[in-house]
């Protein structure tokens, strides 16, 4: 590690199912970081930490201010892997001036966040990472927006296996997020909107070829991505049911298809797409870019410790960085164009699409 870190990193849910593969990959990526596993069952907390080594397990009360935690306990950051209707997580983190990650509000839910960050700016490094899977779509987004002059639309398309959701806290985010939010929020044609009725329905191709329905969905990344690209239309769209690996037999896995339409550096007008795939589902990508933005916030990667402010993720990693991650991680990249070529930084080849 280039910077040495004494204090633990509090991992808030961190004995679930994503939240104990984001500390493991912590564990992998940096050996000696110190890590608390926080919950409301401190033995269920512990059996995570005992499997890390160099962590401790914490019960953590999120109706306090203190988080139920004695004088003088002391942490390098906190990352919240529950929805803290609260925000006492937040508001401990700016307490104690230390950087904050959170992956479950819907962009319905920015505002007490922001108002948080807008009264306290010098307090905390705040890292919104509710974009899909933490950035599994907005950093390969944007990497291979760079090919692109200009950008007419993005869209997103995501296939969560019905068998992948995790476990209760990603149940009732997922509840929340779908059927309780407000409608979902596209751009299109220049224009910030609210998608209802037909128009929040979508047919995509799927990895097989098979043409799947999915509705309109908003995370972080068409936020981030509409003003990072300068995009004139991106839209986000989520299929739950069954993945293209379960239905030949194999276990679920998690899909995620990109698609960029403008002019290429070269001039020529294209339409260029990736699909990505984790064999393993959506925990392991979760886990790993959640993993990320914690060394990036702390310092143990890609530059010194996060100063305050209210960040996106891709406002501090490297795009390359994360892809390379992804890949190395399991994560299966294949990009092609609208006339079935493989498209590498640029150069094409003819491939025969499976």
């Amino acid at each position: 590690m280039s910077t040495t870190i004494a204090a633990p990193v509090l991992i808030i849910g961190g004995s679930g199912i994503v939240g104990s593969q984001a500390a493991q990959t912590l564990r992998k990526l940096h050996p000696d970081l110190p890590i608390a596993i926080g919950g409301r069952d401190l033995t269920k907390a512990k059996s995570v930490a005992d499997t890390l080594g160099s962590a401790e397990a914490v019960s953590i009360d999120l109706d306090r201010a203190d988080l139920g935690q004695p004088a003088g306990k002391a942490f390098s950051a906190v990352v919240l892997f529950v929805k803290d209707e609260t925000l006492n997580s937040l508001k401990f983190a700016q307490a104690h001036r230390l950087p904050y990650l959170s992956v479950s509000s819907g962009v319905f839910e920015v505002g007490p966040e922001m108002a948080h960050y807008i009264h306290k700016p010098n307090s905390s490094a705040i890292l919104m990472a509710s974009t899909w899977l933490a950035g599994s779509a907005t950093f390969p987004v944007l990497q291979a927006a760079r090919d692109f002059r200009r950008i007419d639309e993005i869209t997103i398309a995501v296939v969560l296996d019905e068998q992948d959701m995790g476990g209760p806290a990603a149940f009732a985010d997922f509840e929340r997020l779908t059927q309780s939010a407000p409608n979902p929020l596209a751009l299109k044609n220049g224009k910030w909107r609210w998608v209802t009725g037909a128009e929040a329905k979508r047919s995509f191709t799927d990895i097989d070829g098979k043409q799947i329905e999915a509705s309109a969905y908003s995370p972080f990344d068409v936020l981030s991505l509409g003003v990072a690209t300068g995009a004139h239309s991106i839209r986000f769209d989520m299929a739950y049911g069954e993945s293209a690996s379960r239905r030949r037999g194999e276990p679920f896995s998690t899909e995620i298809v990109l698609e960029i339409s403008g002019e290429l550096n070269t001039g020529e007008q294209a339409t260029a797409r990736l699909d990505i795939v984790h064999p393993q589902g959506q925990a392991p990508l979760t886990a790993l870019n959640v993993a990320l933005a914690v060394e990036r916030l702390l310092g143990l990667s890609g530059g010194e410790k996060v100063a305050p402010g209210l960040y996106f993720p891709d406002g501090l990693i490297e795009p390359d960085y994360v892809v390379a991650r992804m890949q190395e991680f399991g994560a299966v990249f294949r990009r092609t164009d609208a006339e079935n070529h493989l498209w590498v930084s640029g150069e094409k080849r003819h491939i025969a699409r499976a």
